[in-house]
């Protein structure tokens, strides 16, 4: 049967897209194109679900599941999911919490009798919103070798439980690893239930998730893909996890049909009711009022203007990334076997396909002399500084002093970056026509920003004298997480992390510096004696303490 002529009509957007066509068929050949580009025949590669208002329209297995055998890749195969296995332990907290057996505003001591709070009030809500201030045992040290053996819950609780509290409960969001194996601890204590054993049965066996366990390397498990590493030796085996060490914060292995299974589920509110979803996909406030991009195991923002619920993961050996667009019933879910590819980008590429948005922009023309409307110093409630400048005809956004990078329009008050395709800048006008601010659209959530009247600051800073800079000359520590030290070289102060790591601070004023890779801040304190004893450390909206050694 032939076509007919409005079926197959294309729309071409911003001229250099992929052509948006309407129906599955040429939708799966742009998803083809695009995959066959991202994962090589011969190397690890990638399971990727697409569906579209509750079917699967596109499934489909790419590169290879065991190197060693030359194993390619099947639709079935088992991946750890990693940190989106957050959200299982979200939705069986929000069942109890329907089951009255526990609420969001309890004290996690009403559970944990023994858990020092530090004068705080730590609950239920902000361990699932990473709001809650507790110090994030991931990455730590661990010179003892304390985590390397299997531990129970109790033991990995006590290895972080008394460290210093890294901000107030609420007041800020920063990703948190150790609220998540608290809130898995938790659901043990009021059920009796091993957390495996609680999720397996309350979750996975109720939604025939037959390809879902709680993660194990010892089991034999059918289809299960290798994982691997890339070094410059090329492709390795990873190394081993230990399992213990993750536990409720990630420790499950599924399969893409699987985890469709507990998408439906979730919609259909088969595990919780309509209006506790409704929470958990809402964006939590601060005590300040301001809005994160997170609920309850989910992260909020934005493909282009359509909302989006998502969560990824990066685990030894495996990356993985699951979106959902509400209003056009849109899911992806794509599961890779290499921890060297987190597979954020591709999920956005396809998803945009997927609701007929381009996967590229084309730059429009705009005249310098307008350009230089943009130029400026934005600020956010974060306290965090977003400069524009123009070198060139060509505009740059960086934040703070971080590095710069290009942004390019796509049409009059609307440009996109070169290199992140899914984050895009609206500048906003005022009757007169002046901007007035700028806006921030991209997958973690949107970000407003108010132009100041305060000048750009000297990306250079100020020269202080070096009289003052011996002053800072030292080593320094951030207890259970890493040390550095302080240096002048060439009349210039210097971070040191290690002999082959140094970073150029730059002054803003005699006691507050800055880096440029990464838009650092650092301010020297002086105690009661007028010895430097500790710095503050700002980045990212967070406040670290690093305090003086030697």
């Amino acid at each position: 049967m032939k076509k007919s002529i409005l079926v197959i009509l294309i729309t071409v957007i911003f001229g250099g897209v992929h052509a948006q066509k309407t129906n599955n068929e040429d939708l799966i050949e742009a998803f083809d194109k695009l995959l066959m580009k991202e994962f090589k025949p011969d190397e690890p590669g990638a399971v990727v679900l697409v569906s579209k208002k509750g079917h699967v329209v596109y499934k489909k297995a790419f590169g290879i599941a065991n190197l060693e055998f030359n194993i390619p890749m099947q639709v079935d195969n088992v991946f750890w999911i990693a940190s989106i296995g957050k959200q299982f332990t979200a939705i069986a907290i929000l069942q109890l919490i329907e089951q009255g057996k526990l609420s969001l505003q309890d004290e996690i001591t009403k559970f944990l009798p023994d858990y020092p709070t530090q004068g705080t009030k730590i609950t239920i809500e902000h361990l699932l919103t990473h709001t809650s201030g507790i110090h994030n045992f991931s990455g730590m040290s661990d010179p003892e070798k304390k985590l390397a053996l299997d531990c129970t819950p109790q033991e990995v609780i006590d290895f972080f439980k008394n460290l210093p509290m890294q901000f107030s409960p609420g007041t800020k969001w920063e990703y948190n690893n150790s609220g998540y194996f608290l809130l898995g601890y938790i659901i043990e204590k009021v059920t009796n239930i091993p957390y495996p054993k609680y999720i397996e049965e309350k979750i996975f066996k109720p939604l025939g998730m037959s390809h879902t366990l709680y993660a194990s390397d010892r089991k034999i498990i059918k289809n299960r893909v290798g994982a691997y590493t890339f070094t410059n030796n090329g492709f390795l085996n990873t190394t081993s996890r230990n399992i213990t060490n993750v536990y409720s914060a990630g420790a499950i292995q599924s399969t893409v049909d699987d985890f469709f299974k507990w998408q439906q589920a979730i919609l259909s509110y088969q595990l919780v009711k309509k209006e506790t979803l409704d929470k958990a996909f809402s964006r939590y406030t601060l005590k300040d009022g301001t809005k994160v991009d997170y609920g309850y195991g989910w992260r909020l923002g934005y493909v282009y203007e359509s909302p989006s619920i998502w969560h990824g993961g990066l685990i030894s050996g495996f990356g993985t990334m699951e979106l959902y667009l509400p209003e056009q019933d849109v899911f992806v879910a794509v599961f890779s076997n290499c921890d060297c590819y987190y597979p954020k980008d591709i999920t956005l590429k396809l998803a945009a396909l997927a609701i007929g948005k381009p996967t590229e922009y084309k730059e429009t023309i705009i005249d310098q002399s307008k350009l230089k409307e943009y130029v400026g110093l934005y600020e956010n409630q974060k306290g965090q500084r977003r400069i524009i400048t123009l070198s060139d005809n060509q505009l740059y956004s960086q934040i703070g002093r971080g590095p710069k990078s290009k942004i390019k329009p796509y049409k009059i008050d609307q440009f996109f970056f070169p290199s992140d395709l899914y984050t895009t800048i609206a500048f906003s006008r005022n009757t007169n026509a002046s901007i007035t601010t700028l806006t921030t659209n991209k997958l973690e959530g949107n970000d407003v920003w108010l132009k100041s009247d305060q000048p750009i600051p000297d990306s250079n800073g100020i020269n202080v004298d070096k009289a003052i800079l011996e002053t800072y000359v030292g080593r320094y520590e951030i207890p259970s997480v890493m040390s550095f030290s302080i240096r002048i070289m060439n009349n210039r102060l210097v971070l040191e992390v290690n002999s082959d790591n140094f970073f150029e601070l730059f002054a803003d004023s005699i006691n507050k510096f800055f880096t440029k890779v990464n838009d650092a801040e650092f301010e020297f304190i002086k105690d009661s004696i007028g010895q430097v004893s500790k710095i503050i450390l700002r980045q990212g909206g967070r406040t670290t303490e690093a305090k003086r050694v030697q």
